[in-house]
């Protein structure tokens, strides 16, 4: 068996879905060449920190090192094209970079290795054959994460309609990523396991596509495909230092994404996106996709073309910060990130062409408290149902994401109706005060606070606001990271229950290393001039 770290337990079901779970390990362990396993001793006796491991454990070559850790997408896919690598060579190299990254992380559900090969020699033979790539993403290896409980595993048939695009596009699937149970975890903790922060293993590397976002933070990946109802491109994103865009919904194709509908998306739609090596690699992502036209075969989609990063931006742009939400303060680290960002694009030498004030969200309790209740207007009773079925145990962050909506029960036709009502009065009074406070785009935190510690995720509500508004939002990583020791300002006082619950959290578990992203979002359908404004700010925030 290939040894997987694991910190924390998790609760177990019956006997017989223990069976099934022990059966899913084997049969993964069985794929995984003996020469790809890591030593015992580390996995039984890991560092805190394991994001060094794979490019100093010998297993990878000097040409795998540096297939994996030099380039992003972007760079990878013209190092294909000019045949500095071939196909087979970077879909080798990030096989094995994922195999190392999952014994060390829990990130992968399901790994393809020589499957991916196969479906590199042929991009090599059309190379050779034609002269040319088939499409931009010629030879990038990409990931694609599966769904929720053990009861919903299904074996699909074809493609789903984004899939089949990237393939269109050349990309190289060799792994599926884990995810939590429900898909609705800021932490991703499931049947296969628990996924890890590579910086500190200790600490959550968010969800729902935590897997994702750690893989590709241990560079077993340089571009993946997420989805987002309340955070899960971009609270992952952040727990490990990576980009990762939500646009707006009904942007990107999410057609066949899942076999079953989710009654959430009667009033908060779900969003997918990319999550990534760079800035250019989200725009390349997202140029791809909207170019295929995705919406000759989904009429729900938006047919809006994608200017991207070309996009014309007025100046002065007018960005506003967001110190707090009003709701919860920040933890420190999450602070020191904001005042950097504050300092940089308040300098003086800016002010042509940026305009910066003080942001302040609004009602940000109020939308976290309708939030949640609008995704389970059954009561959470389908889908507890669903996990129970195979004698599978309801996770504690199953339990917590649902309490606010399960003494509803089951609602009817007019209460989804009022609640729908009320969420876009909610939409109204937030664009107004948008519009009051007169700015184009505002940046602020992408959690309250690092990566959280393992069942600690609680509070989504920098994130799942822009849900609940359905306004774009990416991340991108800062030179910010938790230190060990820091304190809360001297003269901080609560903003609610929840601030005080996050303040707690924060003194009794260790954050060190974890890296800090910062959020930024535009007006809904302003997913081009979010793009403008990261371009514009690139040599601000040292984008890359």
């Amino acid at each position: 068996m290939v040894g997987v770290v694991q910190v924390q337990s998790i609760p177990k079901g019956t006997r017989e879905f223990e069976e099934k779970r022990a059966a899913i390990s084997r049969a993964f362990s069985e794929k995984v060449p003996k020469e790809y396993s890591l030593p015992e001793d580390l996995i039984t006796n890991p560092p805190t920190d394991v994001s060094k491991i794979p490019s100093t454990c010998g297993i990878l070559t000097p040409g795998e090192l540096e297939i994996t850790e030099n380039y992003d997408a972007v760079g990878l896919a013209e190092a294909i094209a000019n045949q500095t690598y071939t196909a087979v060579a970077v879909a080798t190299a990030f096989a094995k970079r994922a195999i190392i990254a999952h014994q060390l992380t829990c990130c992968l559900t399901q790994w393809y290795m020589k499957e991916a090969i196969e479906q590199a020699k042929q991009l090599d033979e059309y190379l050779a054959k034609n002269g040319k790539t088939i499409g931009p993403l010629h030879g990038v290896p990409g990931t694609y994460s599966s769904q929720g409980c053990f009861s919903s595993t299904v074996k699909d048939e074809k493609d789903s309609q984004m899939v089949a695009i990237l393939r269109s596009l050349g990309a190289v699937f060799y792994c599926k990523t884990n995810q939590p149970q429900s898909i609705m975890h800021l932490e991703t903790t499931g049947h296969y396991g628990r996924t890890l922060n590579p910086f500190n293993i200790t600490l959550s590397a968010g969800g729902s596509t935590g897997g994702e976002a750690a893989l590709i933070a241990m560079k077993g990946s340089v571009l993946g495909v997420g989805t987002d109802i309340g955070g899960s491109i971009r609270g992952p994103s952040a727990f490990c230092g990576i980009y990762g865009f939500k646009p707006t919904t009904y942007t990107l194709p999410m057609k066949d994404f899942l076999p079953t509908p989710f009654s959430a998306e009667l009033n908060v739609l779900c969003s997918t996106g990319p999550m990534c090596r760079s800035l250019r690699d989200m725009n390349l992502f997202m140029s791809g996709i909207v170019g295929a036209k995705p919406h000759l075969l989904d009429p729900r989609l938006i047919p809006i073309p994608w200017t991207g990063l070309q996009t014309p931006v007025s100046k002065p742009l007018k960005v506003g910060i967001i110190n707090n939400d009003g709701f919860i303060e920040p933890q420190p680290p999450v602070k020191r990130a904001i005042a950097w960002a504050k300092e940089r694009l308040s300098d003086p030498k800016y002010v042509e062409f940026l305009q910066i004030k003080d942001f302040k969200p609004y009602a940000a309790a109020e939308a976290w408290s309708k939030i949640r209740r609008m995704y389970w207007p059954d009561g959470g009773k389908m889908t507890k149902d669903a996990i129970t079925s195979s004698g599978e145990p309801v996770l504690p962050l199953t339990e917590w994401i649902m309490k606010d909506a399960e003494p509803l029960g089951m609602l009817t036709a007019e209460d989804v109706n009022q609640a729908r009502r009320g969420r876009d009065n909610f939409r109204c009074a937030f664009a107004e005060s948008w519009q009051e406070q007169d700015v184009d785009v505002v940046i602020g935190p992408a959690f309250v606070g690092p990566a959280c510690a393992h069942e600690t995720a609680f509070y989504w509500t920098y994130t799942s606001l822009y849900n609940f508004v359905d306004y774009p939002g990416a991340v991108f990583p800062t030179p910010i990271k938790a230190e060990a020791k820091e304190e809360y300002a001297a003269g901080y006082v609560p903003l609610s229950d929840a601030c005080k619950h996050v303040k707690e959290l924060w003194e009794v578990s260790n954050f060190e290393g974890a890296p800090i992203d910062l959020q930024i979002n535009a007006r809904k359908y302003h997913d081009n001039e979010l793009f403008g404004a990261l371009e514009l700010l690139k040599g601000v925030l040292n984008l890359g």
